[in-house]
Formats: structure tokens, C-alpha cells, sequence
């Protein structure tokens, strides 16, 4: 039996059994992974042979300088912490001078330069301690420090007894590293868990209104290029659906299983426009206490839709174009490259090639961008879309705003909205059924604010109706109806100047094919009926 006298926490001389006494603290330094759990169990064996009053673990992050103490044990209790101490640059020099594999008694930790300011905040500035640096395989991983309790000093006993302990202690605090990587790894599923679902709720039943009419052609080409992993440039004013677009691309594409990642890059200040797309390593600048992944990384295996391309930054636009041609990111402050494997799709409502004339959008990445642009309408060049539209944002604003049943509209509400030439498009109407949902307290909607135009937009006529439109119809229902009112107004005429296609802005084939849908006649089938 290996014995030696050893001061106990009371002063006194006794004899310890060193091989019993490392058995005892390893069997409950490793017996749980919450580390301060494990912590305070040695503690309250330790203080028995040592006049040690607190235990503490802390981890020494090198690259940013930084003394993390992540678990503090004291007689009554223990707790985990996530206290940072930044150390001076002289401290981290004489850390680096002093190497490795320490262990040594501080009568008073006020007095220690690299020590000082931790202690500060556990306020034991007075008290004494045993500091052990915790290495395995040649590597600094962390500290062990044991403060005195103030009445006695620590002996150089004291100092070869905690030596003896130091690799149960290293090897408990990287089992503990790795169980707090798993548990950020857990968080990081679940926050993108918790992210995804969140963008799926809010695009659940996000049609799009008029794929088979005035947005056919759009819808066509969606169609053809969504199996492909082709980039895709959408074409269009601000309002006019861009996103929704996009979301079908990507829910009609071999990805749809994947993340669909939106980034609005007129949103995004300057300054921040790497980290929120490309990310940033931990230390990378003030800050930065933790990696980061970009939303291009949280894209991997599936969509990035970039809205407002045009207003990218030109770093931000060098960099945009690596990951088009090289399919890799590399995160700020990072040391080599991350390989990502996404579908880009851009969208803007700005002429990129005047951009490019005046220098302010790059022609190599305007080029990889538009391997396969879609120009969208606006809502004034798809008017016969207006009646289902409006009764669809009617339902949607009035679920969420827990109104049942729906209210119908007034008679002339919707001549109104047809009428006006809707310079927001389909984001303005939405926002005006919204308001109009507000201020009806349950009445049918009137859309009094809505001023008819007071120019001739190109491709747009104005025309009064008066017959009533019937309330709480459904969109078929009311495009129906609509399309009636207007073929009365045009004595049952199709096609020409003073047609009903005229009137809707559609193609004359294209409303044949919606009366035929929705049982209208047309033709001589009409005759008689008029």
C-alpha cells in the first residue's frame, strides 16, 4: 500500500493511500457527463485530504485568447456556466512561455497574472489554490483549478497529490467537449428543424393563382427547367410574385426534400453580408464566439433563392460567382474551403445589363445567373387572374385572422380592383384585401380606397360595371361570374378591339380555354343566351 502524510483540510497530518485516493476521484470525475455534476461529486471526496472550498474546470481557447469556465462545484452545489475572461495579450505570452503539463500552488490568485482574471470573478482574488493545466496527447485542453478555503495553505504534498490526478480530469473534460459538441449538434437540428418548418407553414398553400391563364407561359417554362439544376434568373416589378415562383420551382424540382433557403440581399447590410451568406469561423472577428454556417451552407443539397440580386455588394458579388463556378464557400476567417452542392435561383426587379454599363453588376456573374430567365407579368398585364386572386387572399387573410366565415365583397368592390393598375402588383392587392379585412368588422369588403387610374397604362382599359356581384362566392365562382359581366358589356364578343379578351388583357384562345373550364359558352352556343 503506498501510503504519505498529507495535511487534511483541517490542518492536521494523515496518511493517504495515493493508489485508492486516484481510484476514488477517477470513478467520479468520469461517472457522469455533466461534467460540474462530476465535479462537485470530487469535491466532496477531494476536501477530505485538501482544504480546498471550490472546484472549477475551464477551457483555454488559444486562437481568440479566451478562458471559458465551464463548470464550478462548491460544498453546497454545482452548476455549468458559459463565462468567458478574455486575457491580456502580455497574459497569453506568459501562458505560452510557461508550456505545459503545470502544476503549481498560487498563495494568493489576486497575485497571478494569468489567473487574476478569472478569479475576479469568482471574487477569491484573497484566496489560495492549486492551478493544473489538463493535457492529453501534448495538447492544452483545458485548467483544473481548486481554490483554498483561506485558512490553509496548499504544500507541495498538496501539489504532487493533484498531479497524479491530472489525466482523469483531461480525459473527463474532453468527453465532456465532445458530449457539448453533440448537444450543439442536436440544437443546430433542431433550430433548423424548427427554421424549415417555419418557411413551410408560411408558404402552405401558396398556389399559384393563374398558372393555367395568365401565368401560363411563366408556368411552362417553370416546368422545363425545374428537373435541371440549372440556375434560373426571375424577370419582374417589385410585388409580382417572384418568390412564389421560385417555391415552385424548387417544390417541382428532384430537391423539393431539401431546404429552400431565401436570402434578401437588399436587406442584408453591407457589413454583414459575408457572415450571413457565407458564415464565419468562431474567432473570426469580435464576436464571434462560434461558428456560424451561412445560408448558402444551410442550402446544401437544395434551393437558395437570392431576391434583389442587384443590390449585392461587388465583394459579395466576387464571391457569389466562386461558388457558381467552383461549388465551394469558405467561411470568414476560415482556413480552406467547404464544399456545397444547391440550385441557385436570382430574381430582380432591376435591369442588370444597365447595371452592368455603368459597372456596379458584374457581366461574368449577370452570364452564369442567366442561363434561363423568366420574365413574370405584372398583376395589370393578367387582370382575368384579379377575381381569384382576390377571393384567395381572402380566405388566407381571413384564417389568419380567425374570421369565419370569410366576408364576401360589396356590389362594385370588385370593378374597383379592376380598374386600378395595381403598381405593387399581386404584394398591393394582398395588402389591400388585408386593410380592407380590418376596417370591415365583418361586413362585406368594400375597397373605398381603392382610386381608379388616372393614365392609360399600356394594355389597360378601364370599364364600368354595375351588375352586383353575389357574396362568399369561391374563386371559380367568382372568376365565372366576372367573366359573364364582362361578355354582357361586350354583347358576347371574344375576340377584337371591343372583345371580351380585349377587355381582360388575355389572349382570346387563352379565355376560351378558361369559359371552357369553368362552362361558359362561347359561340354559337352563346347565341341566344346574350
Amino acid at each position: 500500500m503506498n501510503l504519505r502524510e498529507c495535511h487534511h483540510a483541517t490542518g492536521e497530518t494523515m496518511n493517504i493511500d495515493e493508489k485508492d485516493f486516484f481510484r476514488q476521484v477517477t470513478l467520479r470525475i468520469c461517472g457522469s457527463l455533466e461534467i460540474e455534476k462530476a465535479l462537485w461529486q470530487c469535491l466532496l471526496y477531494i476536501r477530505n485530504f485538501l482544504p480546498a472550498s471550490q472546484m472549477s474546470l475551464h477551457i483555454y481557447h488559444r486562437d481568440i485568447g479566451v478562458v471559458e469556465t465551464v463548470a464550478s462545484a462548491t460544498r453546497d452545489g454545482f452548476k455549468a456556466l458559459a463565462l468567458n475572461s478574455r486575457l491580456s495579450d502580455l497574459t497569453r505570452k506568459n501562458i505560452e512561455k510557461q508550456g505545459l503539463n503545470r502544476v503549481r500552488a498560487i498563495a494568493r490568485l489576486g497575485d497571478d497574472p494569468v489567473c487574476s482574471p478569472v478569479a475576479e470573478k469568482f471574487n477569491a482574488l484573497d484566496l489560495p489554490a492549486v492551478v493544473s493545466d489538463l493535457v492529453l496527447e501534448g495538447k492544452l485542453l483545458g485548467i483544473l483549478a481548486i481554490f483554498g478555503n483561506g485558512r490553509i495553505r496548499f504544500t507541495q504534498e498538496h501539489v504532487r497529490l493533484i498531479s497524479a490526478i491530472n489525466e482523469p480530469f483531461a480525459v473527463a473534460l474532453t468527453n465532456s467537449l465532445r458530449y457539448r459538441e453533440l448537444q450543439k449538434l442536436r440544437d443546430l437540428l433542431a433550430d433548423d428543424s424548427r427554421y424549415f418548418q417555419d418557411e413551410l407553414r408560411r408558404m402552405v398553400g401558396e398556389d399559384v393563382i393563374g398558372a393555367d391563364f395568365g401565368l401560363k407561359s411563366v408556368m411552362d417554362l417553370v416546368r422545363q427547367v425545374a428537373p435541371m439544376d440549372s440556375p434560373v434568373l426571375l424577370l419582374g416589378e417589385t410585388g409580382s410574385g417572384k418568390e412564389v415562383v421560385a417555391n415552385a420551382i424548387h417544390k417541382t424540382s428532384f430537391r423539393r426534400q431539401a431546404p429552400f433557403i431565401k436570402v434578401n440581399c437588399g436587406a442584408i447590410p453591407p457589413t454583414l453580408m459575408d457572415s450571413e451568406l457565407f458564415g464565419h469561423e468562431k474567432g473570426a472577428f469580435t464576436g464571434a464566439l462560434s461558428q456560424k454556417r451561412g445560408r448558402i451552407e444551410r442550402a446544401h443539397s437544395g434551393t437558395l433563392f437570392l431576391d434583389e440580386i442587384g443590390e449585392l455588394s461587388p465583394d459579395a458579388q466576387v464571391r457569389l460567382l466562386r461558388v457558381l463556378q467552383e461549388k465551394e464557400i469558405e467561411r470568414v476567417g476560415g482556413s480552406g474551403p467547404t464544399p456545397v452542392d444547391i440550385r441557385v435561383i436570382a430574381a430582380t426587379h432591376r435591369n442588370l445589363e444597365s447595371m452592368m454599363g455603368r459597372g456596379t453588376f458584374r457581366e461574368d456573374l449577370y452570364f452564369r445567373l442567366r442561363v434561363f430567365p423568366i420574365p413574370i407579368p405584372p398583376l395589370r398585364n393578367r387582370m382575368m387572374d384579379l377575381p381569384a386572386l382576390v377571393q384567395y387572399f381572402i380566405q388566407k387573410k381571413a384564417r389568419e385572422m380567425k374570421r369565419s366565415p370569410a366576408p364576401g365583397l360589396t356590389s362594385g368592390a370588385l370593378d374597383r380592383l379592376m380598374a386600378y393598375h395595381w403598381p405593387g402588383n399581386v404584394r398591393e392587392l394582398e395588402n389591400a384585401v388585408e386593410r380592407a379585412l380590418i376596417l370591415s368588422r365583418g361586413e362585406p369588403l368594400v375597397f373605398d380606397d381603392i382610386a381608379p387610374k388616372t393614365d392609360k397604362s399600356p394594355g389597360i382599359i378601364a370599364f364600368p360595371l354595375s351588375t352586383p356581384i353575389a357574396e362568399n362566392l369561391d374563386m371559380d365562382a367568382m372568376t365565372r361570374q366576372h367573366i359573364h359581366r364582362i361578355l354582357d358589356l361586350c354583347k358576347g364578343r371574344v375576340e377584337g378591339e371591343n372583345g371580351a379578351a380585349r377587355r381582360l388583357n388575355v389572349h382570346p384562345s387563352t379565355l376560351r380555354k378558361r369559359m371552357r373550364k369553368l362552362g361558359i359558352p362561347f359561340g354559337r352556343k352563346a347565341i341566344g343566351r346574350l
